[in-house]
């Protein structure tokens, strides 16, 4: 098991690199490139070209790259970077409100998909399948406007904005919740159909095997597999999600620092943000995995 742990841990730096390097090219590349900021209010070209030199921009792209990666935890004088600093407040934001969002789409969509599994074809099968066929159709942002507006604006139960006091999670938190909800839902009702109709379950109620002790351990248990993976690929969906959802509550997380670089025109701070992202999401598949052998004795991790 550690070794498993350390090679994908391993695994985790060429992929910050390469995804990183990926956006320095497209930042560099596109119109408006950030790093020649400071030279599109000089006209005189000799003065130009001297500030080029200073600036470093005649070295090779791949030169210019791990140098700007280099300044994103250290600055010249050796401390803490300024990125280093904001990431330390705005990180943790992003975190409780993404976790939070999951546990409140994994308490609310596991019994709904167990429930409408159970009771196929019905009236709750139905209603459940309608909720989840919303939350699939429903873009965020529709969504988080329409939340704010009605419990928001109109009935006043939460603030729209901030995130000093735990009320403040609430509305964001609801918003990722619902649409994430919907996918876990659908995805739980189908795999304990699969189960459902396996012999072994026949023969546990054919034993007599109370229905509540056949759900939990034969059916939820085995039907658990498919769930985890796509709760684990809606955590990274959540962690993307937040760059909206985050700017449309003012909450300060990693996302609203995003847009507020790319308004800026800051690359060492966009840079930052995406690897923050795809840490996030590799550690999140790595986490998946374990939990996969943890579930399931029968698949083990090398």
């Amino acid at each position: 098991m550690i070794k498993f742990i350390a090679k994908r841990i391993a695994t985790i730096i060429p992929v910050i690199f390469g995804v990183t390097f990926f956006v320095y090219v497209l930042m560099t590349v596109a119109p408006g490139n950030p790093e020649l900021t400071p030279l599109r209010k000089i006209t005189d070209e000799a003065q130009k070209e001297q500030m080029r030199e200073e600036l470093g921009l005649n070295d090779p792209m791949i030169v210019r790259y791990f140098r700007m990666m280099r300044g994103l935890f250290r600055d010249e004088s050796g401390k803490a970077s300024r990125i280093l600093f904001k990431m330390r407040v705005h990180l943790p934001k992003s975190l409780i409100l993404c976790f939070t969002a999951l546990a409140i789409s994994v308490v609310l969509a596991i019994p709904l998909g167990i429930m409408a599994a159970i009771k196929q074809n019905t009236f709750a099968d139905g209603f459940c399948m309608i909720i989840s066929l919303i939350g699939v159709s429903i873009p965020n942002f529709w969504l988080a406007l329409l939340i704010m507006i009605v419990f928001g604006l109109h009935l006043g139960w939460f603030p729209t904005c901030g995130s000093t006091q735990p009320i403040h999670i609430v509305m964001p938190a609801a918003t990722l919740a619902f649409i994430n909800m919907a996918s876990i839902a659908r995805v739980t009702r189908s795999s304990m159909l699969e189960v459902i109709r396996q012999d072994y379950i026949r023969t546990a109620r054919a034993k007599g095997v109370p229905e509540r002790n056949i759900i939990k351990r034969h059916e939820l248990k085995n039907a658990l597999i498919p769930t985890v993976t796509v709760v684990g690929i809606q955590l990274g969906e959540l962690l993307s999600s937040t760059i909206i959802i985050e700017n449309i509550f003012a909450w300060p997380g990693v996302g609203r620092l995003l847009i507020q670089a790319i308004n800026s025109r800051d690359m060492p701070m966009m840079i930052a943000c995406v690897m923050v992202f795809a840490v996030c999401v590799s550690l999140i598949n790595l986490c998946v995995d374990i939990i996969y052998s943890l579930i399931d004795p029968r698949i083990s991790i090398k």
